[in-house]
């Protein structure tokens, strides 16, 4: 879970530091490609913490994902319909469903936390008496 987070963040800082500028043209495209691989990586986090993690299905997934939502950008500028926006709806709802479930897990796994932690304490102290 660690990796996924630590290139993300490595990404941003070099994003930030470099003056690299996209044409308009291809906005488009990269907005919706950032977009389905944020998915792709919080799906990967998703999956770690309910320990169903799978390195190739997350490969394949990232490479789908970003392929699919570029060829349909793709698709939408040669027909002159936004059809992007689809799949910029999609992919959010998929990624804010992942944040969703991941925040659930992640507040579930606390609260086991502070009950062992809690129930420790009490055996620890009705030994010591």
């Amino acid at each position: 879970m660690l990796l996924p987070a630590l290139f993300l963040i490595i990404g941003l800082l070099l994003g930030f530091m470099t003056n690299f500028t996209i044409p308009d043209v291809y906005s488009n495209y990269l907005s919706i490609a950032v977009l389905a691989a944020l998915d792709t990586l919080f799906g990967g986090i998703r999956a770690q913490l309910e320990a169903k993690f799978d390195q190739k299905v997350f490969i394949s997934g990232f490479f789908f994902n970003v392929s699919l939502a570029a060829f349909l950008a793709f698709l939408g500028v040669q027909l002159g319909i936004d059809l992007y926006l689809a799949a910029i709806f999609a992919f959010g709802v998929r990624l804010f469903q992942n944040l969703a479930i991941i925040r659930r897990i992640l507040l579930d796994k606390y609260y086991l936390y502070k009950k062992s932690k809690k129930s420790n304490d009490i055996s620890t102290n009705s030994t010591l008496k």
